[in-house]
This record gives structure tokens, sequence and C-alpha cells, in this order.
């Protein structure tokens, strides 16, 4: 007698969540049936470690890469393993998409995430020791940009700038850090920041310290540059770019680093200077801090970057951003106090401890009753545990995809205006229960919101 395995079990019970709640995470989005397709591919069973020659190009790489850069690096297979021809050519395909939406000289499609990412540009340009300058995680930053709780704050000397009163970066406080510390990087990113940074500025400031090499970590907004709504650091004159490929951009969970300079065989190690960045980082990805990628996943970026070349993905991200401003302007209007007084991106962070008196956990929970999902997150003034924050993070990429607008949006500040006076009411966490059928009742409107605006895979 068959039995079904527990885990599908459980993968159906997701695909209800999903299919029942909003996401409002800001890191979260739903993937298309061939991103999905790609991912779950025959890909998975092929080892590739190295990287695929320029034999064999067609199609839309054939279109990019140019005749005589194809000559140049006719060197054979990088690849250890044999039986590699499809590999290749997908590998390639995904390289060339990435280069064309992002205006970049190379890029490395292996990293299995953004943090992977990170670390090989890390080690690609620094020695133990060096200093890297990167926002600091109460202001925004993430956890690879110098948090002691992470192998990267142990081998390097991370120093971290904030933002002002604003909510901006501050950018006489980096200025003042980067000429003092005289950092081998200086890293514009973040995970809970709504603001456009100004990359020119950041720019002018490490043209002033030698060797700087100038990196931004755009995990998040990835798809607002691809749809032309954000600006690409790497038009302002950084050399690096690392990001994730899901976010905004709605692809596969992974990393992708993009880079300008020389692009040449990673076989020959090059001179250690900025014009060499791509080789560098071909070298740091493989064999300095990964071993096998992953193919399938590389298909999947690549039907994912494909799909953000289409002219619809332009209209999505704009829709983002208007969701996420429309939000953030219903959520003031209901007695929401908002860091940075709104949203310049699709990234909203919410005070809810100055807002109503309880913290950033209890209404993540209390959201969650509902089929409402964001996630507790810290702010720049905040002092005490990272696991009892001040404030929520939520933003809008993810029910943009399923064609929610600003209508919803302004029904979605409501719902969480509800939640909240629930829980100002019950006082602590642990009476929740009190409150079950308030909580049911919004949690029915929710699902029936849901229902009209289906997840694309499900």
């Amino acid at each position: 007698m068959s039995t079904i395995d527990p885990v599908f079990t459980l993968i159906n019970q997701e695909e209800t969540r999903q299919r029942e709640g909003l996401e409002l995470i800001p890191s979260e989005n739903y993937v298309s049936k061939n991103v999905l397709r790609a991912a779950g591919s025959v890909l998975t069973n092929k080892y590739s470690e190295g990287y695929p020659s320029f034999e064999g190009i067609e199609g839309d790489s054939k279109s990019f890469w140019s005749e005589e850069k194809i000559a140049a690096e006719k060197l054979g297979n990088f690849r250890y393993y044999g039986g590699q021809d499809n590999v290749d050519k997908i590998e390639r395909l995904a390289i060339s998409r990435a280069c064309r939406l992002f205006h970049a000289d190379h890029a490395n499609v292996q990293p299995h995430s953004g943090a992977n990412a990170n670390e090989a540009v890390y080690w690609a340009w620094c020695r133990p020791g060096d200093t890297i300058l990167a926002m600091s995680l109460p202001a925004g930053g993430h956890l690879t940009h110098g948090s002691p709780v992470t192998r990267s704050a142990h081998i390097y000397n991370f120093v971290g700038y904030g933002v002002d009163e604003t909510g901006d970066i501050d950018y006489k406080e980096l200025e003042r850090i980067a000429i003092t510390e005289q950092p081998k990087i200086i890293l514009v990113g973040y995970s809970a920041f709504m603001k456009i940074p100004d990359f020119d500025r950041v720019a002018r400031i490490a043209k002033k310290i030698p060797g700087c090499l100038l990196m931004a970590d755009m995990a998040h907004v990835a798809g607002l540059i691809a749809g032309g709504v954000h600006p690409n650091p790497l038009d302002h004159g950084f050399h690096v770019m690392t990001t994730t490929t899901h976010k905004t951009l709605r692809g596969p969970r992974g990393g992708l680093i993009l880079s300008k300079g020389n692009v040449a065989s990673p076989l020959k190690k090059p001179e250690h200077t900025l014009e060499n960045i791509p080789i560098l980082i071909d070298r740091a990805v493989f064999p300095g801090t990964q071993g096998g990628p992953l193919e399938h996943i590389i298909a999947a970026k690549a039907v994912a970057f494909g799909e953000a070349l289409e002219p619809e993905f332009k209209i999505y991200a704009k829709n983002i951003v208007k969701n996420a401003k429309t939000l953030a302007t219903e959520l003031k209007s209901l007695g929401f106090t908002l860091q940075g007084d709104g949203t310049e991106n699709h990234l909203i962070l919410i005070d809810i401890k100055k807002s109503f008196g309880f913290d950033g956990k209890f209404f993540e929970r209390a959201l969650d009753r509902v089929g409402l999902n964001l996630n507790a997150n810290s702010l720049p003034t905040d002092k005490g545990a990272a696991f009892r924050p001040s404030g929520v993070r939520l933003g809008t990429p993810a029910v943009t995809t399923r064609g929610l607008g600003e209508t919803e949006m302004k029904q979605i500040a409501k719902w969480m205006r509800r939640v909240a006076d629930i829980c100002a009411g019950v006082g602590v966490e642990e009476r929740l229960d009190d409150a079950t059928e308030e909580l049911e009742g919004i949690r029915k409107e929710v699902k029936l919101l849901a229902s009209k605006y289906p997840v694309p895979v499900l």
C-alpha cells in the first residue's frame, strides 16, 4: 500500500496558505510557470563545476557577444566534467541576458544566494583585515554588510555609516568615515531603506580613496532597476552590483554579480586591478567560495531575465512603486508612523512602537492570523533585541504580481489598522485568542480578496 510522503502534504498546505493570504514581505514574490518549470528541470542532475566557454554561442547570446570577444575567448571548455554542451549554452544565455538587462560588461550567474554573491566580491577585492564601509544594520543594512554574527565580519574590518533624520543616507558621515578609514570597498546596499541613493555623490567620494571599489547590493530593487523606475548604479560609476534574483526581479531564489571591466578567461590569474574585477570575481566565485553551480536554477534565472527584458516588466515595476506609495499614504492617514515619512521604492518601514505602543513581532503574529504576511524589523533608533523590534517591514512586489492595485492597497491598510486596534485592545500577544472572532472575520475578508487575484503558478 503506497503512502504519500508528508513533505508533499506540507507543500500542498503551503500552496493553500499562499493562495488564501496576501504576501507583503518585500523580499518575496511569485515566479512564473516557466521559471518554475526550469527550476524543476532535469538540469538538477548535472554537475558543472567551472565556467562555460564561448563555443557554440547562438541566438540571443550571439547578438550580445561581439565576434571579437568570442574569438578572444575560444580557449576550450572551462568545466571539470564532460557533457556540458547544453549547460554551456544555457549559462551563456543567462549571462548575456543579465548583461543586457543591467548594462554590465560581465555577469556571474552562479552564486547560490545574495550572501554568496557578496562574499565572493569581498574575496575578489579584499584581503583579510581590509576595511569595508557599508550601511550599518540598525540603519537598514543587511546582515552580510558587517553584522558580527556573519563569517565575513570576522575576516574583514566592517565600518558602518548611518541615516539622517529624514531616513536618507547620511552622506556627510559617509564621506567623513571614508576619508578617515580609507576603505577598500564602499558598499551601498540595504534591506530596510526606502530612499533612492545618490550614487553619483557616493562615486565622487570613492574617487578620493585610492583603489576603492564601488559596490552596490541592490537585491531589493533589482527589478525596479530592470524596469527603469530606479537608477542603475553601474550607470553612475559603480564597478560591481550584486543582487538576488527573486524579490522584485521575480526569478528563482539565487544570486547574481554584475560588473564593469575586462572580460577574459578565469583560468589565468589577472593583475589585481579595478579593470580586472570581472575576472577576479569569476575566480572568487569558483573555486574561491563555491563548488558546483545549480544549473537548474541558472536556467530559471535565464528565463526570469528574459521575462524582465519584455515591455510588460516595465509596467510591472511602475505598478510596484505606485502601489507602495499608495499603501504608505493610506497607512499614514490611518495613524501609522512611517520611517522616512513614506517610500520611494517598493518598501515601507513602520514604527509600530511609536504608532500604537506595542512591538513589531506582536503585530507580525497578529497579522499572520488574518492572512497578511509581513516581518518585524528593527529601526535605526532601536536599542533592544532584534527579535522584539519596534518596527515592521512590508512591501508590494508580490501583491503587484497578483494584480492588486491602488484600491486594494487602501483596503490592506484598513485591515492593518483594524488588527492594530485589536492588538492595542488585548494588550499582550498571549491574549490574542480573546480576539479570535474579530481576527477570523478579517481573515475571511482577506481570503475573499485573495481569491480574486490568483497566484500565477497555483
